[in-house]
């Protein structure tokens, strides 16, 4: 049997950082094992799910290069779910409920008030075919729940280990709601078994969802897939970070500059015994990454860690995986080398390599302060006429230090704002032979 993960995005929403984790182990796992990885678009909310989300999901997959091997659409397959709930039904296996939203809001206050879990009572068990007929009558549509069996469901989760859960401590679940629409459950589990998904790995707060799914699996007669629950991630003050997703979309991140590898060398460490490493290639990650080392404790997620860590990655890119975009910017082949080794160091986003080369071949207008006016123009007239090499600013400055006694900062900075506009930046000793436009004061 072959090797099947697979990541099920509802396109209702833009991906977050959890999502991404999600994703990532599903297809890091499944690559490690010589598998396949399916992308299952859960579209059913026919209401809410977008087209535009969708493109997005796929972007930001691409983005970190999460390839899938093949896609799937869960509203393509409502007649498969149909015959499923029919199938149910003929062994009483779900039962329709009648109680609205705010009676059941009333319930389980009512539950919780005397010091009871709010567990669905199973009233609609009771209810007559008479009764039936009489809410049909007065137009109420029914839900479904399936019925859970009093008994526990045990699994060795790769992950977290061993795993029981009391299905007694549970509400049957719903399985269709009065508008017809098929809940995560009974479509899910569906999908599961005809696509032959061989591991779910997800986050922690499955868990109960995993132990209803593996009661219907085996109701329904069909192998119980391997399962995985990854931790949750948190902020810095202890949140779930499901709070606050909007900061921390993977279209924002991606938008902000962050090196996508940089996210994923990130995300296949935290929460494990390993520490982050600055790896170049996805089959350096395959190599790398471990589900086994990863843990249950909620994990931190630490935004300024990642920007530091993306230019860092960024800073430590060697020059062939950075050739095409130089010559995509305009930097000659015979110079691309020397002008990454000049400025890479003190690069934060690949946005300032071609503000940089800008720099270069059109010049800026100076940044001179008053005080500064006079040894600027006295410096400027002692540069030596270009082409300028790896020695011209050594030698310039000491004469210009030499000539009006300017020393350290005082020196330096003001010939950086002059000839970049900035007061930070690149080594000026390297940068130096690469501009060849210098203000005239």
């Amino acid at each position: 049997m072959t090797f099947l993960t697979r990541f099920a995005p509802s396109p209702t929403g833009y991906l977050h950082v959890g999502n991404i984790r999600t994703a990532l182990f599903n297809f890091l796992l499944s690559k490690k094992n010589k598998g396949k990885f399916l992308l299952r678009i859960d579209d059913t909310d026919l209401e809410r799910s977008k087209q535009v989300y969708e493109d997005e999901i796929k972007r930001d997959l691409e983005w970190l290069g999460i390839e899938w091997d093949f896609c799937e659409r869960q509203s393509t397959r409502f007649d498969r779910y149909y015959e499923a709930l029919e199938n149910l039904k003929s062994e009483n296996k779900i039962y329709p409920c009648y109680e609205t939203k705010s009676e059941l809001d009333l319930k389980r206050k009512k539950q919780l008030n005397m010091g009871k879990p709010p567990i669905y009572d199973r009233t609609a068990l009771k209810l007559s075919l008479e009764d039936h007929k009489k809410f049909e009558e007065k137009g109420k549509k029914a839900h479904w729940r399936f019925l859970l069996d009093k008994k526990k469901i045990c699994w060795n989760d790769i992950i977290i280990g061993s795993v029981s859960i009391d299905l007694e401590s549970l509400s049957d679940p719903v399985f269709v709601k009065e508008d017809g629409q098929f809940l995560y459950t009974l479509a899910s589990v569906c999908d599961d078994i005809d696509f032959c998904i061989t591991h779910v790995v997800r986050g922690s707060d499955h868990l109960t969802n995993t132990a209803t799914q593996i009661q219907l699996i085996q109701d329904l007669g069909f192998d119980v897939p391997i399962y995985g629950h990854h931790s949750l991630l948190i902020d810095s003050s202890g949140d779930n970070l499901s709070k606050r997703i909007g900061s921390l979309s993977i279209r924002e991140i991606r938008n902000s500059g962050i090196e996508p590898m940089a996210l994923i060398n990130l995300m296949s460490a935290i929460g494990s015994s390993k520490s982050p490493k600055l790896l170049h290639s996805l089959d350096e990650i395959f190599d790398f990454f471990d589900i086994s080392l990863f843990g249950s404790a909620p994990t931190k997620f630490d935004l300024k860690l990642l920007n530091s860590m993306s230019a860092k990655f960024l800073r430590s890119t060697p020059y062939h995986l950075i050739e095409s975009e130089l010559t995509n910017i305009g930097v000659p082949n015979s110079s691309q080398k020397d002008f990454w080794e000049a400025i890479k160091e003190n690069l934060n986003s690949r946005s300032e390599i071609s503000k940089l080369w800008d720099l270069c071949t059109n010049g800026i207008s100076p940044v001179i302060d008053k005080e500064d006016l006079e040894f600027v123009r006295t410096a400027l007239a002692a540069l030596p006429e270009a082409p300028f090499n790896k020695d011209t600013w050594k030698t310039w400055t000491t004469k210009v230090s030499d000539k009006t006694g300017r020393k350290g900062k005082n020196l330096f900075l003001p010939l950086r704002k002059a000839l970049t506009g900035n007061s930070v930046g690149p080594d000026m000793g390297k940068l130096l032979p690469f501009l060849g436009k210098i203000p005239k004061i």
